[in-house]
């Protein structure tokens, strides 16, 4: 099964809208948390779900250099 670059877009779309939902950071945009914080949630464990996905997406786009990626995003 190929994957969907349409649902690709989606994750990107949804890390520049979706707020964390709790703890010291609630109410900050994923793709504004800082990276000790995704290192965190890495070495602990990721939430199940759709926002353990979005964190884990949003770790991986910082650790290689990605963030561009979302700058076209975030003007919208």
């Amino acid at each position: 099964m190929k994957p969907d670059p349409s649902n690709n877009l989606h994750v990107l779309e949804e890390l520049v809208v979706y707020k964390m939902p709790f703890g010291k950071y609630k109410g900050w945009l994923l793709c504004d948390l800082p990276d000790f914080y995704l290192e965190w949630f890495q070495r602990k464990g990721f939430p199940q779900g759709k926002l353990g996905m979005l964190l884990a997406t949003m770790l991986e786009i910082r650790v290689n250099g990605l963030m561009e990626l979302l700058d076209p995003l975030k003007k919208k």
